[in-house]
C-alpha cells in the first residue's frame, strides 16, 4: 500500500545520492530517465491488468518494483512486490486491477516530487 503521508514531504534520495558520489547531474539524469521509462513500464502493466494477463502483470510489476527504491519510496516498491507475487501465485486476482490504479495515481504524485528534488538539485551545478 502507498503512504500517502510520503505524497507531502520531499523524496530520500539518499540511494542515488550514495550512488552517484553526491552528483547532482547524475542524479538529476537518473531522475530524467526514471520519468522517462515509468510511464511506458505503467502502460505494459495496465494493459496487463486489463487483459487479465497475469504473468505478464507479475512480470512488470517485477521490472518496476526496485526503480521505486532508487527515489527513495520504498513503500512504492513494496506495493508493486505484492502485486508481482499476487499475480504470480494467483492469489487475490481481483483486487489486482485496484491496486494498479492506487500505483498509476501515485506516480503522477511521485513525478511531481522528482520535478521538484531535480530543481533543488540544479541549484547544485
Amino acid at each position: 500500500m502507498i503512504d500517502f503521508e510520503k505524497n507531502n514531504a520531499p523524496l530520500d534520495l539518499s540511494y542515488l545520492r550514495d550512488m552517484s558520489g553526491d552528483s547532482a547531474e547524475f542524479m538529476i539524469e537518473m531522475i530524467d530517465m526514471f520519468k522517462q521509462q515509468t510511464p511506458l513500464y505503467m502502460e505494459e502493466l495496465k494493459q496487463a491488468v486489463s487483459e487479465k494477463n497475469w504473468a505478464k502483470v507479475s512480470s512488470c510489476a517485477h521490472k518496476i518494483k526496485p526503480t521505486f527504491s532508487y527515489v527513495g519510496r520504498e513503500d512504492a516498491k513494496v506495493h508493486m512486490q505484492m502485486m508481482e507475487q499476487n499475480a504470480r501465485d494467483l492469489n487475490n486476482v481481483e483486487e489486482l486491477p485496484d491496486a494498479f490504479a492506487e500505483v498509476n495515481d501515485f506516480v503522477q504524485i511521485l513525478y511531481h516530487q522528482l520535478d521538484e528534488a531535480k530543481d533543488l538539485l540544479k541549484d547544485k551545478l
